[in-house]
């Protein structure tokens, strides 16, 4: 029900703003706004993009939890898609998500709402390597492993196309 409400509401507030705007400075200056809103929302996005791409790539080297970059980087990108789509509530939303403070807010209040169960990372996730290992012999093999020998059979190539003359096939 939220997302229909966002989906009505959002273009009817653009289409009043468009009128205002429009209004109060012109066609041309408004359309330019746009305009130059969604080049200046670019560069930004490409400049906040890769600084969350070098954190994610600095979390997963280190080990951390790489929630916080990850949800950085889906808010960049959402914030790219608001800034090119033409709107002044769209870009205000859109310039807001590019700044750290609004993205951090955004993120403690999803924090709130968002129940991990359970989350591990490295070496001690791996649920196999507490277990000691025992070399596997005909004696502990269990009754659910077969032996067999398999062999891998090509399927006879086929030329794609027709010999041009030039080359023999």
């Amino acid at each position: 029900m939220w997302l229909f409400l966002a989906f009505l509401a959002v273009p009817l507030i653009e289409i009043a703003l468009f009128i205002q705007v429009g209004g109060m400075i012109g066609l041309w200056p408004t359309l330019g706004i746009v305009i130059l809103t969604a080049i200046i929302g670019t560069s930004l996005m490409r400049s906040q993009g890769a600084m969350a791409m070098n954190n994610l790539r600095g979390s997963f080297s280190r080990l951390d939890d790489p929630t916080e970059p990850l949800a950085h980087g889906a808010m960049i990108l959402l914030a790219g898609a608001l800034l090119l789509t033409p709107g002044f509530f769209t870009d205000a939303v859109g310039f807001a998500l590019l700044t750290p403070p609004f993205r951090a807010m955004v993120l403690a209040w999803a924090r709130k709402r968002v129940n991990v169960q359970t989350f591990q990372m490295g070496p001690q996730a791996d649920p196999f390597a507490q277990r000691p290992r025992t070399p596997t012999s005909d004696a502990n093999r269990g009754a659910d492993v077969i032996d067999g020998e398999f062999t891998e059979v090509e399927p006879p190539r086929r030329p794609t196309h027709t010999p041009s003359g030039w080359t023999k096939h």
